[in-house]
């Protein structure tokens, strides 16, 4: 029988080393980032979840691109 063992992961010191440790993981993601928290209707939730997993993509992710496309960044003058 083959045993595996996990050890758990190391635990950021802060939060914000802990979004600043997973930017670094995804190159997209470059630059400071920011956590941002909302409180959605548990129908909502459980919409985007049933969406992005037929999308087979990450419910962040997804909400990133939504909110790339409606606020774009500032054309430089």
């Amino acid at each position: 029988m083959k045993t595996i063992s996990s050890k758990p992961a190391a635990m950021p010191d802060s939060a914000d080393d802990w979004v600043k440790a997973a930017a670094e993981a995804v190159p997209a993601l470059a630059g400071p980032m920011k956590r941002l928290t909302i409180d959605v209707s548990e129908d909502l939730h459980t919409r985007l979840k049933v969406g992005c997993a037929r999308r087979r993509s990450k419910m962040a992710d997804m909400l990133r691109e939504l909110l790339e496309r409606e606020f774009p960044p500032a054309a430089k003058s």
